[in-house]
């Protein structure tokens, strides 16, 4: 699996054809403590750089925004029980959502994670 990184802090793993979105460490620390999160359907068509999902701290409101084109597979469910996931796991277990890449090429203009990690130093 290969993980690659986009400006707006989201992360994106590939495994094949499919793909796994979260926020990155630096995002949820920015953002402080999550307490709700909203994942987009299962089924939704999603375009790249628009909104995927919501994710709210005590701090702010943000979009996820999806770092490829794609069609969800699966939602996590669990962000809905317990949203501080995100916080506590947010490059694992506090994940967003999963789906199916329509268009791998796009991929090519994502950051793989020394590009990513160069990025936020210059923060």
């Amino acid at each position: 699996m290969t993980r690659y990184f986009t400006e707006d802090h989201e992360w994106i793993e590939v495994d094949g054809d499919s793909a796994t979105v979260g926020i990155t460490q630096y995002a949820q620390s920015q953002l402080g403590d999550i307490v709700f999160a909203e994942v987009p359907a299962v089924g939704a068509t999603l375009k790249k750089g628009g909104d995927a999902a919501v994710v709210e701290s005590v701090k702010a409101a943000s979009d996820v925004y999806a770092p490829v084109s794609g069609t969800v597979i699966e939602g996590n469910d669990a962000l809905e029980g317990d949203p501080a996931l995100v916080n506590s796991d947010p490059e694992g277990e506090g994940w967003f959502f999963k789906l199916t890449l329509s268009d791998s090429s796009e991929l090519d203009s994502l950051m793989d994670a020394a590009a990513y990690q160069a990025f936020v130093d210059g923060l």
